[in-house]
């Protein structure tokens, strides 16, 4: 179970009682009146992403409202609830009127709010917690949220600690995890094994180029063979950028983390087929 999901709360959930601009009018009109008059002295209108907890009357939170875009609006934000982790004071919430055709989405942009990146400093996850909806699928939300976890651990990981070893030692780990078979071509081999262009590529850097390839599966199952790119740090055409091209070059190396996070995805899920994941792991220090 992820960490963002509570499904035996202790005491009733607190309700988010999604709202728009067309459907503020009835919703308002429904609430009891002190919570009306609340709403009202707030300023709440219902604009998509703003949010009020009304008081009940011992001074905790009867419910949260959240404002949403209409659903004849040009653009419409499936993971809008991604906010309200970030938002909300510490407790467990419910979603109180959300349509089921967007439950889904909605539960996975709050696991996905839940998300803080620690590596290098203490960096404690939001207090909130959410009973999931009726009819969505826990595990399925779940396996794709820590699969994006792991992604953005591997991005956000600065190059000088996610360079072509580590990020090989990443993808090893998650082939272990899942009883996968793993090789890695690494240096000068990469030559003699007739891959002259990783090597091409990667040469330049003391931190040797490599060839992460890893299978999982049943042989008899249909073959799905996964690439991701896997420049940890590209230097290459150095002369060339402009100064707001020095800002991003480490994201070539989100293929990778992202074929990553799929091939834990398709794993994690035990689906029928053969899996082979390839990586290119290189710094370009042309």
């Amino acid at each position: 179970m992820h960490s963002a999901f509570e499904t035996a709360p202790a005491a009733p959930a607190i309700p988010i009682t999604f709202a728009t601009k067309s459907t503020w009018d009835a919703i308002a009109a429904d609430l009891p009146e002190p919570s009306r008059q609340f709403a009202r002295a707030s300023g709440f209108i219902a604009k998509p992403g703003g949010w009020l907890a009304l008081p009940d009357a011992n001074g905790g939170i009867a419910q949260v409202l959240f404002a949403v875009e209409d659903e004849t609006a040009k653009f419409r934000d499936p993971f809008r609830t991604g906010q309200l982790p970030g938002l909300l004071p510490p407790g467990v919430y419910r979603f109180a009127n959300v349509a089921a055709e967007h439950a889904h989405l909605a539960t996975l942009a709050f696991a996905l709010g839940c998300y803080r990146f620690g590596r290098y400093r203490k960096s404690e996850r939001p207090e909130v917690k959410l009973v999931p909806p009726d009819g969505v699928d826990i595990a399925d939300v779940a396996r794709m949220a820590e699969a994006a976890t792991l992604a953005r651990d591997l991005i956000n990981t600065p190059s000088n600690d996610m360079g072509p070893e580590e990020l090989a030692e990443a993808a090893h780990a998650l082939a272990q995890r899942f009883g996968a078979k793993f090789a890695c071509i690494v240096g000068e081999d990469l030559t003699r094994q007739n891959f002259p262009l990783i090597h091409a590529v990667g040469m330049a850097s003391p931190r040797a180029p490599r060839l992460i390839d890893f299978t999982w599966g049943d042989p008899s199952h249909p073959k799905v063979t996964l690439v991701g790119k896997g420049v940890c740090f590209d230097t290459g055409g150095l002369d060339l950028k402009p100064s707001s091209g020095m800002l991003i070059m480490k994201k070539d190396m989100g293929g990778a983390a992202n074929v990553l996070a799929l091939a834990q995805m398709v794993m994690d899920a035990q689906l029928k087929l053969r899996l082979r994941v390839l990586i290119p792991a290189v710094e370009n220090a042309v």
